[in-house]
């Protein structure tokens, strides 16, 4: 029977499933580093604010010989970070409205201004460090760090229970990886960061010699309330000639072949996560998958295009025909597609490059080539649109996801696995002690060498 409150609303009834809103964007930048000005907030913006933000880019360094076989540039990563996290924390009456618990406040304290302008330790730092401590360890140092939570210099950006409701409404970086130009970043409500665990991430390379990283994947895998999420995002093999398809259909293969998690062992009554991106209860693929529209079905395309017919030109799409082939993407869903093709845009331009340009090499039909799926029980599509940023030759494509957590069937771990994980931790920790034996023993035969060098350093400073 359900309960009213004082204000004489309804009150939920206590389930064993919980929802949460998932936001997921994806966008090739075109090389571009972004400018200090520009505004991501009409990209994250959905009509309910989000839990979790899954935000993948591509292209995010030009991609030429130097970023692929150089040292990698994190620059333009860090500056992409700056922005989400401004774009998410930055006061929004929408998201007040969402928190009603929040408390409102024109001007943010000190420690809210500290939170943004100073860099952090992401939460998958934390989470890593789980994997090498033992737990009574991880208990105090989580303990010791929420503690100090109020201070400026505090050094997490997620908030623990205790803290103030206006800290509790903010996001933090989950976790962030790039290989090359691709780029993901995962962010969550800060509240939800104490039930986030096993955040691992696996990188597929697909490019120059079938394995450099100017193409290719990358995957976090993570688990929240017990059940295990798989993000993956992917910059396939590009090109329109008859054939191209085969070649990212042949990627997509390959990164569901190589992408493994690895997990350490732990005496512990869950079973192992998964180390493969189809044994998750709930995945996502998104970025630019590059499929084209069929060549051989280009006569009235500029028609088609003029009219916005886009179911017409949606008939030919590479993914689409591949996928119901039976060739790619087998038992994956996508939602439906009302927007225009997002590729390929003049810079600063609402206008097609095929329309434009003289040169038939520089031609390119418009196409969807950015694109998200997804796959699994639980995970309902509410929305699937395009934003309209101009800054690139891509336009930004974003999701927004209900996904429903059954809470009750994670508490009844097959008794198989569980019994199978533990004797296998159980085997494997004489190993673990034996490792980090040698690695003190290594630790202090470094701290010896420091000191003697520093020794010679300081007499050899008094002649």
């Amino acid at each position: 029977m359900e309960e009213r409150t004082s204000l004489g609303v309804e009150a939920p009834a206590v389930t064993d499933n919980l929802n949460h809103r998932m936001f997921v964007g994806t966008w090739n930048v075109g090389g571009k580093s972004p400018h200090e000005d520009l505004n991501l907030r009409e990209w994250l913006r959905s009509p309910t604010p989000a839990d979790i933000y899954v935000l993948g880019f591509q292209e995010i360094v030009p991609l030429n010989a130097g970023n692929v076989l150089g040292a990698e540039d994190k620059s333009p990563a860090a500056k992409w970070l700056s922005l989400i996290r401004e774009a998410l924390n930055k006061n929004d009456p929408g998201l007040s409205q969402y928190y009603n618990n929040a408390t409102h406040t024109e001007h943010p304290s000190h420690f809210d201004q500290q939170a943004i302008m100073k860099p952090r330790i992401s939460f998958s730092d934390l989470l890593s460090l789980e994997d090498e401590l033992n737990n009574a360890d991880f208990e105090r140092l989580l303990n010791s760090t929420s503690s100090g939570e109020n201070s400026p210099s505090s050094p997490l950006m997620c908030s623990w229970p205790g803290s103030s409701p206006m800290q509790q409404r903010r996001y933090c970086l989950a976790a962030s990886k790039q290989m090359v130009g691709i780029f993901l970043c995962v962010w969550v409500r800060a509240d939800l960061c104490r039930h986030i665990s096993n955040m691992k991430v696996s990188c597929v390379g697909r490019g120059i010699m079938g394995y450099l990283g100017n193409k290719g994947s990358i995957s976090i895998s993570m688990t929240l309330h017990g059940t295990t999420f798989c993000f993956v995002c992917a910059h396939l093999t590009s090109g329109e000639k008859e054939g191209d398809e085969m070649r990212r259909n042949s990627d997509v293969m390959e990164i569901l072949k190589k992408t493994r998690f690895s997990h350490s062992y732990r005496t512990s009554q869950q079973p192992l996560p998964p180390d493969r991106i189809l044994d998750h209860d709930k995945v996502i693929w998104l970025g630019d998958l590059n499929y084209r529209l069929a060549a051989a079905c280009s006569d009235n395309t500029h028609e088609l295009l003029k009219k916005h017919d886009w179911q017409a030109l949606l008939e030919r799409d590479q993914l689409r025909i591949e996928q119901q082939a039976g060739r790619v993407f087998k038992g994956w869903e996508e939602g439906r597609i009302c927007f225009a093709p997002t590729y390929k845009y003049l810079a600063n331009s609402d206008h097609y490059v095929v329309q434009t340009s003289k040169s038939r090499e520089k031609r390119r039909t418009p196409a969807w080539c950015d694109r998200i799926l997804w796959k699994g029980e639980g995970l309902k599509q509410m929305c699937y649109v395009r934003g309209e940023s101009k800054f690139s030759d891509h336009r930004p494509v974003y999701s927004l996801f209900s996904v429903q957590l059954d809470l009750a069937n994670k508490k009844k771990p097959n008794s198989a696995v569980t019994t199978t994980a533990a004797s296998t931790a159980k085997a494997k920790s004489c190993m673990l002690k034996s490792s980090a034996t040698c690695v003190a023993k290594v630790q202090a035969e470094e701290l010896l060498l420091l000191t003697r060098a520093k020794s010679c350093l300081d007499n050899a400073s008094r002649f």
